[in-house]
């Protein structure tokens, strides 16, 4: 089974292959990411959490993995991802309960990595 790190890693090299290829549109995406992801009125990790719903409605499994991984590292609590994550049922519904599912594994997979913990 391809965990969440493995799908991150397996994006690498084709991304910074297309990166090369397209470098201003890269650019411009890098320094939309950061604004748009940035600490102001609302805190990066609701940011992040905020994407993780959005990666969930639009069934990316990258993003999935992406924002997980940063919804844990910027200090996302279990609560607030099974909150966000119910956002995205209401909103999406039944494609929700299969997407909602992976990101709440993602999460947990970089949650536990983050905090040493095993499950």
């Amino acid at each position: 089974m391809t965990t969440n790190t493995d799908l991150i890693a397996q994006l690498r090299d084709p991304t910074r292959s297309l990166r090369r290829a397209a470098p201003e549109t890269w650019a411009g995406f890098g320094q939309l990411h950061d604004a748009a992801l940035a600490d102001g009125a609302l805190p990066a990790h609701v940011k992040e959490l905020i994407a993780l719903v959005v990666s969930v409605v639009k069934q990316c499994d990258g993003c999935i993995a992406y924002h997980a991984k940063a919804a844990a590292s910027r200090g996302a609590t279990a609560d607030e991802v099974a909150e966000a994550l119910s956002v995205a049922i209401l909103m999406d519904g039944g494609p929700a309960t299969t997407y909602g599912p992976r990101a709440w594994a993602a999460f947990h997979e970089f949650a536990d990595a983050e905090s040493g913990a095993v499950r």
